[in-house]
Formats: C-alpha cells, sequence, structure tokens
C-alpha cells in the first residue's frame, strides 16, 4: 500500500468518524426555534395550541402550507418517528446513508472511466 493510499485512508476514516459525532452527538444541542426561512413566512402569525394541535392564527404566508406527503415517513422531522429523543440515530442514519450512496456512485464513476 502506497503512501498517498494510506493517507487517503485515514483521511477518509476520520472524515467519517468526525461526520458521525457531528451527526449523533452535536445534533441533541440544535435550536428547536424556526430557521429563518419558517420565521419570515410566520411573520404576522401567532401559534396557538388547540386539542393539542399547534394551530396558525392571524395573516401570514406559513397559513397557506401544507404537510408534506412524506412528513409521516420514519425518518421526517430530523427524528425517528417523531421521537426527538432519537434525533442522533436519525442523523446518524442519514450520515451511513449518503456515505452509501457516495461510495456506490464513485464505484459506477470509477468503472465507467477505466482503469
Amino acid at each position: 500500500m502506497t503512501r498517498t493510499v494510506r493517507t487517503r485512508s485515514w483521511f477518509l476514516v476520520g472524515f467519517a468518524v468526525a461526520a458521525l459525532l457531528i451527526a449523533g452527538v452535536l445534533s441533541y444541542f440544535a435550536s428547536s426555534s424556526p430557521d429563518g426561512l419558517d420565521a419570515t413566512t410566520q411573520r404576522g402569525c401567532e401559534v396557538v395550541e388547540t386539542d393539542g394541535a399547534e394551530q396558525l392564527v392571524g395573516d401570514c404566508i406559513a397559513q397557506n402550507a401544507t404537510d408534506h406527503h412524506l412528513s409521516s415517513s420514519l425518518l421526517a422531522d430530523y427524528s425517528i418517528r417523531g421521537n426527538s429523543a432519537l434525533t442522533g440515530v436519525a442523523g446518524i442514519l442519514g450520515v451511513v446513508a449518503v456515505f452509501v450512496a457516495a461510495g456506490l456512485l464513485f464505484r459506477v464513476l470509477a468503472r465507467r472511466r477505466g482503469p
């Protein structure tokens, strides 16, 4: 194994470990407040809770919003099945999915390019 390949391998391992730590640990410290886009679309409205459900009252763009068709999927809303205690696990699964997809894509592209 050449020095370049070994260095590249250690870089990829270090990158993977860093990505998994960020997704698995730091995600619990992320803000639950709306981001800039959400906050902007909610200007002019007030969130009111009725019968356990949140409702927007007032005049804002967000009143016309509907749920995405995947909003009830397994990893929706940065959690697993809506359980915010599993945010880190959802992050780790996302990182693993991205690494697998990227690995498969790189492998296909490398085969197409040839030796």
